[in-house]
């Protein structure tokens, strides 16, 4: 089976919120290919969501089909304001294991990290998911689509690549920045 990778659309869902709530983004982990399900189980309750998703073609001896599967497999990602009420609804989900964090603390993620993810994934170029890196140079794009998308930039086989990291669920992505001017961050 080979893959091959395609952007597709990102869903989300919107939720009325009381003022002032203060709304972050966390991950959810949850059982392995279920993330779509869980993603429109939130909504459903009202709640805001983020599974990013890309097309793989995947071929077998006797066909190929473009298959959209999670970015991140077994995460999905809920902003909320992490009350009582956000925290029953998330748990009431079947199959979330529950909040990414440690020592029992949901670790919030960084807007500019979801939106990083967020901005790549409506552009025409091509992603795939990365190892998490915790060395290399954070650098930032300057002009172009991906203008102010900051990452840690990667070489491999002389082309030259962004990684975009989640910290909470160690995950990345990375993208090619062939032609984007990029500046130390």
């Amino acid at each position: 089976m080979s893959t091959s990778y395609e952007i597709s659309e990102t869903a989300t869902g919107t939720a009325p919120w009381l003022p002032g709530d203060e709304l972050r983004w966390y991950a959810l982990h949850t059982r392995a290919r279920h993330e779509k399900a869980i993603e429109r189980r939130l909504r459903d309750e009202g709640m805001l969501t983020f599974v990013p998703t890309i097309f793989e073609t995947h071929r077998w001896s006797d066909r190929k089909k473009k298959v959209e599967v999670p970015l991140f497999s077994c995460y999905v990602f809920v902003r909320c304001s992490l009350n009582a009420a956000d925290r029953t609804r998330v748990h009431r989900v079947e199959s979330v294991h529950g909040f990414v964090g440690s020592c029992g603390r949901c670790l919030p993620i960084p807007d500019d990290q979801i939106e990083g993810i967020q901005k790549v994934l409506t552009q025409t170029v091509g992603c795939r998911s990365y190892p998490f890196l915790k060395v290399g140079q954070r650098v930032r794009v300057r002009g172009g689509a991906m203008d102010g998308v900051e990452g840690v930039f990667v070489s491999e086989n002389g082309e030259g690549s962004l990684v975009i990291s989640i910290s909470a669920i160690q995950r990345s992505i990375a993208v090619r920045i062939e032609g984007y001017d990029v500046e130390p961050a």
